[in-house]
């Protein structure tokens, strides 16, 4: 549990102080966009009110609220399947990444009635018109680690126990 809880709290801290520097401190909501390594990386200010791409954003000040609810429930959720479980460091790893990615944004929703994104990758002639965080990646990150990850246990389980001789 030590693993999960320090990798959400980093996540989080990471995501939040990320918002602070780049939105606050490189006053990146008014200027728009700044480019940092154009075209592969470049901050782009997005409130995103909805789901990924901004997402079902119509109703939203109703979906706000659907949307913390989902993630504090999502959350929750792993972190009860965690515990319950047991699995390797990896999946304790993984299930930090989603659980302090969602809870960085969970954090933007109830302070600003949005997502703060600022983050836009572009490549070989593609141009990505939406922008996301670091609480993004992680939860990206995250999800594919418990899938790979998830079904490895670190310890047997009382059922595995009894069944050896």
């Amino acid at each position: 549990m030590r693993a999960l809880s320090l990798t959400a709290i980093i996540v989080f801290l990471l995501d939040q102080l990320s918002k602070i520097g780049v939105i606050r401190l490189l006053s990146l909501r008014e200027r728009g966009e700044i480019e940092v390594l154009d075209p592969l990386l470049n901050f782009r200010w997005a409130e995103n009110r909805g789901v990924n791409f901004g997402l079902f954003a119509n109703s939203a000040e109703f979906m706000r609220w659907v949307l913390i609810a989902v993630a504090v429930a999502i959350s929750a959720w792993v972190l009860i399947w965690l515990r319950r479980e047991r699995p390797g460091r990896w999946s304790m790893i993984a299930g930090g990444l989603l659980i302090g990615g969602a809870l960085g944004n969970v954090v933007d929703r109830i302070a600003y009635g949005y997502v703060a994104d600022f983050l836009t990758m572009s490549c070989c002639g593609f141009e990505n018109p939406y922008s996301f965080n670091i609480a993004d990646i992680a939860i990206f990150a995250g999800a594919l680690g418990l899938v790979v990850f998830g079904g490895k246990s670190a310890k047997p389980t009382r059922a595995k126990r009894r069944k050896t001789p």
